[in-house]
């Protein structure tokens, strides 16, 4: 009988100097020594990335995106390697593979590749030698077997898309993310003193969270692991304390219908003023803006008067100035009077499973929000959240209200128990 296989991965802040590197060998190590056979996934170490990004940015302001993913993928390929010393330094047997060696394909679009499928053989033939296997995260091959094959990136926390694929592919016990926190906590603790570790949250309620801007987990290995029922672990790389599992929560209704509260500054707010009320006229807005990559979220229209509307909605701030540009010479076709932008905003959202059919959270985020002083400028909902847009520089008023209005600090009934040992 094999033994159990376990993914595990460790974020930037986990591997971002040599004696860190040395400490996550030896948690390894450990892990090994208990019988289970590891793959381990490795984001690049510390800042690699955003400085592998400004050194492009110094040579031009428009990098080819090929040749900005092959940058890319050297700051996990650095950090890979420089685990594997360490393990063989430990007396450990490893190995270390590029995501293309890993069998990991994508669908080849350069900077935000999907992972369309994994070809694990050579981390299978690996695993049968009996070496622990470290894997390059955050990127892909773009082709099976072509002469074009070419590396692709995953987006921003790529490497726990990578962990979560992997261990859907390899059929592993359990996947372990490995970050600078001790798990998903009820709000940002940096923000909300007295925000509180959460043992366990739902797929569904984690997807929002890390949707809306809570950056502990990619949005897009929380859907891989809910499609795949890969329970995910999340835990520190600094500490040897209980993280929190995400999986699905058959406790759900009888928890607190509010779990956490997410906020995002990476937005901004356009404004098209006295657009024609017509039909179509959406349609030649936001066409463009999907052409251009930039993704839209929350969307309001004024009621109509006089043949005329305004028509606001949200874009992340680092694309602000591309949708500025796109969108001027469509603003003068359609005649409309102005385009305003507002990049001092924020989002913060409450979210909690079926929170959209229990009666008087939106009223009492709405009337927190204004007893604390703070302005609501859009709103938006889903079945598990609503989120409000409010200027940044109210931010951290706004989440120590609402965390208080919900008594978030308060741990439920059944934080406690089997839910806060159970792995898998």
């Amino acid at each position: 009988m094999s033994p159990p296989l376990v993914v595990q991965k460790f974020g930037g802040s986990s591997v971002a100097d040599a004696d860190r590197i040395k400490r996550v060998a030896r948690r390894i190590a450990r892990e090994r020594t208990a019988g289970n056979d590891l793959v381990v996934v490795v984001s690049a170490m510390g800042d690699t990335t955003d400085e592998l990004l400004g050194l492009a940015a110094a040579i031009t302001s428009e990098p080819d995106p090929r040749e900005l993913d092959v940058l890319l993928a050297t700051g996990e390929h650095q950090s890979a390697t420089l685990l594997s010393m360490a393990l063989h330094g430990l007396g450990v047997s490893a190995i270390s593979l590029t995501g293309a060696q890993a069998g990991i394909i994508t669908d080849g679009r350069y900077g935000r590749a999907r992972i369309a499928g994994i070809e694990p053989r050579r981390v299978q033939a690996e695993l049968r030698t009996g070496k622990v296997v470290i894997v390059a995260g955050f990127q892909g091959q773009s082709a099976r077997a072509s002469d074009d094959t070419e590396i692709t990136t995953l987006g921003r926390g790529g490497s726990d898309t990578t962990a979560v694929a992997l261990a859907a592919s390899l059929g592993a016990a359990r996947c372990q993310v490995f970050t600078d926190v001790k798990g998903i906590y009820t709000a940002d603790p940096r923000l909300v003193a007295k925000a509180r570790q959460l043992p366990v949250i739902g797929y569904e309620e984690m997807l929002e969270l890390a949707h809306q801007g809570a950056q502990v987990m990619q949005v897009r290995a929380v859907e891989l692991g809910w499609v795949n029922g890969i329970v995910i672990e999340v835990l520190s790389s600094f500490e040897d304390a209980p993280g929190t599992l995400i999986r699905e929560d058959p406790l759900v209704e009888q928890r607190n219908k509010v779990r956490g509260l997410a906020h995002d500054r990476n937005v901004a707010k356009v404004t098209i003023v006295a657009v024609p009320d017509r039909p179509g006229v959406a349609r030649s807005i936001f066409d463009p803006l999907a052409e251009a990559g930039i993704n839209v979220d929350m969307i309001v229209q004024n009621v109509g008067h006089g043949g005329e509307t305004d028509l606001s909605f949200t874009v992340p701030r680092v694309e602000l100035a591309l949708a500025k540009k796109t969108l001027e010479p469509i603003v003068r076709e359609l005649d409309a009077r102005d385009l305003t932008t507002d990049a001092s905003v924020a989002k913060v959202s409450i979210v909690g499973a079926g929170l959209h059919n229990a009666p008087g959270y939106a009223a009492r985020m709405f009337g927190t929000l204004a007893d604390a002083g703070v302005n609501i400028e859009m709103i938006s909902t889903s079945e598990v959240r609503i989120t409000c847009m409010i200027a940044e520089a109210d931010l951290e008023t706004a989440l120590r209200a609402l965390h208080d209005a919900f008594e978030l600090e308060r741990p439920e009934p059944l934080d406690l128990g089997s839910d806060a040992a159970a792995v898998g």
